[in-house]
């Protein structure tokens, strides 16, 4: 059940992503800006997530693939 997250290219390209926000927290300074930057990142993983959540219920529920 997890694996489809964590082996999902959208979902681990989101997970890598957080290295940029991690060396801006660890290098910059701490104002608004730092906060938007988590937030982007935070959406992007929601996104990636949802995106694997969708496809998995229109596997379950047999609808042909939207991209053929």
């Amino acid at each position: 059940m997890m694996r489809k997250y964590l082996l999902s290219p959208a979902v681990l390209g989101a997970v890598v992503g957080a290295w940029g926000p991690i060396q801006a927290s660890r290098k910059g300074p701490r104002d608004w800006r730092l906060a938007l930057i988590w937030l982007s990142w935070g959406l992007s993983v929601a996104v990636a997530v949802g995106g694997v959540i969708e496809e998995s219920r229109a596997i379950e529920a047999g609808e042909p693939d939207e991209l053929d």
